[in-house]
């Protein structure tokens, strides 16, 4: 009778129905053949639209789609409207504005660009840059303006007009982080400032000297019409800035240049450097996988198959994207990385199939041959595509559109992968059994003899179609021996397993000790080429400008009795929680009511009722001409107002994400309705969510799997080896790429979903095999598992590896880091599934005593358990 431990209602008819698929395949396969071609034709028109498709803003798809800070933003629009062509202010911008910036660095072994030589360097590019004509526009005609001049790019620059002798003379009065009275903060323009001693109590020092200094040509953006004007002339700056360097002969400068169009156009650089790589690839996999079927045997060898199991793969690739490009969705460069992988589980599938093939009678009709492979290793391709599929479109309910367009893509392929392989790879199969069942050359495709000659060479090139006699199948491959003979009972000595266990210990707690030091956050630098412009601006801006961050609007969002005097306190009590955060500096705080209040005070002035109050606005007004932007009111209410701190020694990710929670939390405490916001805060959000998306998905995707794995794979215990290899690997992935310096961001995010999928390959069919072998002590099961499963694991960590190889090789750090976290989800798998599970599964004796008749796999054509379990060697990686 079956035992109570066997699940196998669902696994039973997927393998019967999947049985009779292999068997019209086998009886039909031309069809099969052509049907996957000209589909793919059919979808492949979709790439038509790839152009179109492409979605690469870096705001929309690598920050949260409902981030706080992305409403935060449309409420300061709507309250405090900016005009940069009459009345520019760069800390009152609620987006990161259009611009060109640079920032130069003393050169040589100067210590300071604080002298004249420099400064005649500045002033020439200054001058460049005014006068670059672009798009049909002069810089005039585009530059954000304030009281009708075009807005000064450094306030250095215009304190020395024409004459870069001044800066010298200014030097003496020239003071850090304010000068000239406070009316200027340097600290945004002024970077490496060395500074003297100061008088007791002052705000600011004097400056000794300061190694580098930043210019901001800032455009108009308000109006559809400008916005296009300023793009126009920003492209044609981008065009000429890589001549420009050589071409002013820069002695006491270094300069690096940068625009708010450079990060996007330096991404979307990174898609042409794919279709390459993935020709590469394409050599790569198909040489791994002909080297790996490939046999001495001129009849039994596999090179057809394996050369269209490659094909098949690029089809589904063709197939699924073209499919999505149709439907109208997204293409993120993220999605890049797809084909490479699909590439690689696509050849596992193929590797499974093959191996399932020469496990079944040689003599049996091609027909039943294909009725027998597909029973056992389509039940296994099946039950691994549905956990990695689901894996991935799992990820796609993650708030970050990039994820969303890789996980789509990459899922939508690996479907198409599935049934290309049992449609167009097994019509490939079931004709290259025709050809063996013949007795025909893989080549020529003439009948040979299977009677070996006294010749070496013409056994090797015209004899062929050797099988086992004693077993009717194809004859064991010497890696499959290997591991039987020799890897599996060194494996099972008490000194391996000690040192085993060791090894796993030791791999637990650099785990768990790299997860405590892995960094969250996406580094905007890691979006471009290594050898990108935009590198060099981000390396000066982190040297040198780091002190100060950014100028934060705290902002009241709805009315208030502003002439309440104890709403003043309040309010007041609020800037001063804000201003006590670790990371603001009070001295550099601004605020309109102050102001107001200390005029009120000093001209005796009422301001205890609305109309004395709003009437008397005026004063604070001419005393700072910039502060009646921060009031938004009417002769009868103040509908918003706004006040701004500085943010200090925010560098790191860790402190960006401490800052936004801090900001936030405190204006949330404020009994008066009060936002923080800043442009920067777009990208800060991904840090707080980043964290609580992966867990999120990771932990849904964790339970689909154990379900999946319950389903299809007929034995409950398997499922507690599924739960621990998740575990496991997820663990070790992310403690190692602390270690392999790869950040957990959106990108990485990524691959720790697709940790699951795979982690549950190795684990599941390793422990099954086990529980499921007829052999009498534990370690004797642990060998057979390993004879029967070796040699498809590492031919599947091989090929997957192989298959995104190449994008080590790329100067992309998202590739790179999709490698890295592949090669280490592979590695870590494949470790669990030939070392640690084997290993583990022998200390727990109940494991084993699960009788033979607790797993009986009922295959029409099948003898034994023992045939049922060679057909289990599956493992996509």
């Amino acid at each position: 009778m079956r035992g109570a431990c066997h699940t196998d209602c669902v696994e039973r008819p997927l393998s019967r129905a999947l049985r009779g698929l292999g068997g019209l395949v086998g009886a039909h396969p031309w069809p099969f053949l052509l049907l996957p071609l000209v589909l793919s034709a059919a979808l492949g028109v979709g790439f038509m639209q790839l152009e179109s498709r492409q979605s690469n803003d870096i705001e929309a798809q690598f920050t949260p789609r409902a981030g706080p800070a992305k409403a935060e933003r449309r409420l300061v629009q709507e309250r405090f409207p900016t005009r940069d062509s009459e009345r520019f202010s760069a800390q009152r911008l609620t987006t990161e504005g259009t611009f060109a910036s640079f920032v130069a660095v003393a050169s040589g072994l100067s210590n300071t660009l604080l002298t004249r030589e420099a400064f005649a360097e500045l002033l020439k590019l200054d001058a460049a840059v005014r006068g670059l004509r672009g798009g049909g526009y002069d810089y005039t005609e585009v530059c954000a303006r304030r009281d009708g001049a075009c807005r000064s790019p450094n306030p250095l620059l215009s304190a020395v007009g024409d004459d870069p002798a001044r800066i010298e003379a200014l030097l003496p009065n020239l003071t850090f982080p304010f000068w000239q009275g406070g009316r200027v903060i340097l600290g945004f323009y002024l970077g490496g400032v060395t500074v003297g001693p100061g008088a007791a109590g002052e705000r600011s020092r004097p400056v000794q000297a300061a190694r580098a200094l930043r210019l901001f040509y800032h455009l108009q953006e308000d109006d559809p019409v400008q916005r296009a004007a300023s793009l126009s002339w920003l492209k044609a700056f981008l065009k000429r800035m890589d001549n420009w360097p050589g071409a002013l002969s820069f002695t006491y400068l270094r300069v690096a240049y940068f625009s708010s169009l450079s990060r996007q156009e330096e991404l979307e650089k990174n898609s042409k450097e794919v279709v390459p790589l993935f020709i590469v690839t394409y050599f790569l996999t198909i040489c791994f996988s002909i080297l790996s079927c490939l046999r001495l045997d001129c009849v039994r060898t596999k090179v057809w198959v394996a050369a269209f199991g490659v094909l098949s793969s690029g089809l589904a690739v063709i197939s699924s994207f073209g499919l999505l490009l149709f439907c109208g969705v997204p293409f993120v460069i993220t999605a890049a990385s797809g084909p490479f992988l699909t590439l690689g589980v696509g050849v596992d599938d193929m590797f499974i199939m093959v191996s399932c093939w020469q496990r079944t009678k040689v003599k049996h009709r091609v027909k039943d041959r294909m009725a027998n492979t597909y029973a056992d290793a389509a039940v296994s391709i099946t039950i691994t595509t549905l956990t990695d599929v689901l894996a991935f479109y799992i990820g796609i309910a993650t708030s970050f559109p990039s994820i969303q367009s890789f996980c789509i893509y990459t899922g939508t392929a690996f479907i198409f992968c599935y049934i290309y392989n049992l449609t167009f790879l097994g019509a490939v199969l079931a004709l290259n059994g025709r050809r063996e069942e013949s007795n025909r050359h893989w080549l020529t495709f003439m009948k040979v003899t299977d009677e070996a000659q006294h010749n070496f060479l013409y056994n090797l090139c015209c004899v062929g179609g050797f099988y086992d006699t004693a077993t009717g199948m194809e004859l064991e491959h010497p890696v499959s021996g290997f591991f039987k003979k020799h890897f599996g009972p060194f494996l099972m000595h008490n000194g391996t397993k000690v040192a085993v266990v060791a090894l796993y210990f030791a791999y637990v707690c650099s785990s768990i000790y790299g997860c405590t030091q892995v960094e969250e956050g996406i580094d905007l630098r890691n979006l471009v080429q290594d050898h990108s412009y935009v590198v060099q601006y981000y390396d000066f801006e982190e040297e040198y400008f780091k002190e100060y961050g950014p100028r934060v609007m705290a902002v009241v969002t709805r009315s208030v009795p502003y002439w309440n005097s104890t709403i003043r306190a309040d309010l007041e009590h609020c800037m001063q929680v804000l201003e006590n955060s670790t990371y603001v500096d009070k001295r550099l705080s601004e605020s309109w009511l102050r102001m107001y209040e200390e005029a009120a005070d000093t001209m005796s002035l009422n301001i205890g009722d609305r109309n004395s109050f709003i009437g008397n606005l005026s004063v604070v007004f001419r005393g700072n001409p910039q502060s009646q932007w921060d009031v938004n009111f009417t002769d009868l209410e103040i509908s918003a107002s706004r006040f701004f701190i500085q943010t200090v020694n925010v560098t790191t990710s860790v402190d960006e994400r401490s800052l936004l929670n801090q900001l936030r939390t405190r204006a949330a405490d404020c009994d008066l309705p009060l936002i923080v916001y800043h442009p920067a805060f777009i990208f800060y959000d991904h840090l707080i969510l980043i964290a609580q998306n992966t867990i999120q998905n990771v932990m849904i995707a964790t339970g689909a799997m154990l379900l999946i794995s319950l389903l299809l794979i007929p034995n409950p215990l398997c499922s507690l080896w599924v739960t621990f290899a998740i575990a496991s690997v997820i663990i070790g992935v992310t403690g190692f790429m602390a270690y392999w310096r790869v950040n957990l961001d959106s990108i990485s995010m990524i691959n720790l979903i697709m940790c699951i999928g795979f982690s549950v390959d190795c684990s599941a069919h390793i422990s099954y095999a086990f529980v499921s072998s007829k052999k009498a002590s534990l370690n004797d099961k642990a060998v057979d598992a390993l004879y029967r499963l070796g040699y498809p694991m590492v031919q599947g960590a091989v090929s997957t590896i192989v298959g995104v190889l190449v994008l080590s090789m790329t100067s992309t750090y998202i590739f790179r880091a999709f490698f890295k976290i592949i090669f280490l989800v592979i590695s870590f798998g494949t470790s669990h599934g030939l070392f640690f599970i084997p290993v583990f599964l022998t200390f727990f004796g109940f494991c084993g005593k699960l009788s033979t008749t607790q797993h009986q796999i009922d295959c029409e054509n099948t003898d034994s358990i023992e045939h049922s379990i060679t057909q289990l060697p599956v493992i996509n990686t």
